[in-house]
């Protein structure tokens, strides 16, 4: 891992492999994870591409500010662009997924319009014009969401403190069993990092700096009389969106609609995967990455 001081006093660790004049790819991990859930891509594309793979603000031993106005999508957004500048990176493709892949849509929207962002790569990560309207008129989208709520509460840092972040995400999602296709050191790696407490909290104020609402479930099912969407151009470079249809925290219904938004958009379905797919179905994330890159390169 590089240590790579950003222009706003950020720093971040960073995995940068590959060859230095080949095509960029920025990744972007998301929640609970670091740059290690990129394992899989980055041993396929580094030997063609220049792979760089940060641990993002908050995550392990990267900067962690404190305050959840540290962490708004405007300033997470913005540490890619100036990783990229601090690494002499002028032109490249996004790649995320989950959290990474909601800034992935910032970053695709404002870098097609300066030339920077030349393709977006998104996997299991709602698009923002699409999410917000789900939470307000979709049951299984808003009871899936019900972890927000926790993880916005003042109350969860005390569970923090006593267990670390797996505390949370005990309480959250009750003793879930481990994923038979991660592999144990992956595994004791991703507990390891989850008992660091100030990293922990970093984590969460994605969360509470988020804008989108997250009501109970007593709630109506129906926009609100005022409710008034953030307008978002379409996005115009190549787009593909790759989606684990076994996602219960992300449901396919957030695919509907999304044909109207990008003008070349590509998607991939894949069955028989959850949420982490680019680690739980690596052979058909890479293969679907091959055939966007390669006909669109």
């Amino acid at each position: 891992m590089d240590r790579v001081d950003l222009g706003n006093g950020i720093a971040l660790d960073v995995q940068d492999v590959g060859p230095r004049d080949g095509p960029v790819l920025i990744f972007l991990h998301g929640f609970p994870d670091s740059h290690r859930t990129w394992r899989h891509q980055v041993s396929q594309f580094s030997d063609r591409f220049r792979c760089i793979v940060p641990d993002q603000r908050g995550y392990r031993g990267s900067s962690k500010p404190k305050g959840a106005e540290n962490y708004t999508p405007d300033k997470l957004i913005g540490d890619v662009f100036l990783l990229a500048a601090a690494l002499g990176v002028g032109k490249f493709t996004i790649v995320g997924h989950d959290w990474g892949g909601a800034l992935a849509w910032g970053v695709a929207l404002l870098g097609q319009g300066m030339g920077r962002v030349e393709r977006a790569i998104i996997a299991n990560a709602p698009h923002p014009t699409i999410f917000p309207k789900l939470l307000y008129t979709n049951r299984q989208q808003r009871a899936a969401s019900q972890y927000f709520r926790l993880f916005r509460d003042p109350e969860s840092d005390q569970l923090v403190e006593q267990f670390g972040l797996a505390g949370v995400l005990a309480k959250a999602f009750g003793e879930t069993p481990d994923n038979p296709k991660m592999e144990p050191e992956e595994r004791a790696a991703l507990q390891a990092d989850w008992e660091n407490r100030e990293a922990a909290i970093a984590m969460l104020s994605w969360y509470r700096a988020s804008p989108v609402a997250v009501l109970d479930m007593d709630a109506p099912y129906e926009l609100p009389a005022n409710y008034k969407p953030v307008p978002i151009p379409k996005l115009t470079i190549p787009t593909m969106v790759i989606w684990a249809m076994d996602d219960i925290a992300l449901p396919p219904a957030n695919l509907d609609g999304m044909d109207e938004l990008i003008d070349d958009l590509t998607v991939v379905k894949v069955p028989g995967s959850g949420h982490f797919v680019q680690w739980e179905a690596p052979a058909a994330v890479n293969a679907a990455m091959e055939e966007f890159l390669g006909r669109t390169g």
